[in-house]
């Protein structure tokens, strides 16, 4: 019997869930998907024109039902940074396979949100990035099954530190 392994990548927006979730599904030899695309490509529309036409309820529930719908064998999973904020999304993530945690302190992850307006950041109106990272971060932490420094050297250290870490 072929042991079936996934690895679901979970995080702030900007910690590298889908850059990383690409080269280390080429290195382990395993599918890639980004459940953003997923959602974008159900609607036919960007993570954005969703939020703001149809507002963060919406988009939780949306994003609720496509990802518990889809299955994945042998396959490494970016989430969109909200994912595991809705209970039953995040239950199903953790079934999936070894949630991952991809940990980038706050004083390097903001720099790279530059593109805050059309992200598809999943944030209540008036709410800043800092909020969003005081709100989430121990969310990510409370269902990850390790957490793993993804700021640290290089973009292929990080990769080799994901990958020992889902092979202990």
């Amino acid at each position: 019997m072929e042991i079936i392994m996934n690895i679901v990548l979970i995080g702030m927006p900007g910690a590298g869930k889908s850059t990383l979730g690409v080269l280390l599904a080429k290195r382990m030899n395993l599918e890639f998907v980004d459940t953003d695309l997923l959602i974008q490509r159900k609607v036919g529309r960007t993570l954005q024109d969703v939020l703001d036409k149809d507002g963060l309820e919406a988009f939780t529930k949306l994003e609720r039902e496509v990802i518990c719908s889809f299955r994945a064998e042998d396959t490494v999973v970016a989430t969109g940074g909200s994912a595991v904020l809705d209970e039953e999304t995040a239950r199903y993530l953790k079934s999936l396979g070894t949630v991952v945690y991809l940990e980038v302190p706050k004083e390097e992850l903001f720099p790279r949100l530059t593109n805050l307006t059309t992200r598809g950041i999943a944030m209540h109106p008036g709410e800043t990035i800092e909020d969003v990272f005081a709100y989430r971060e121990p969310i990510y932490k409370k269902w990850a099954d390790v957490t793993v420094d993804a700021h640290t050297g290089t973009v292929w250290d990080a990769v080799l530190r994901i990958e020992k870490a889902v092979k202990k």
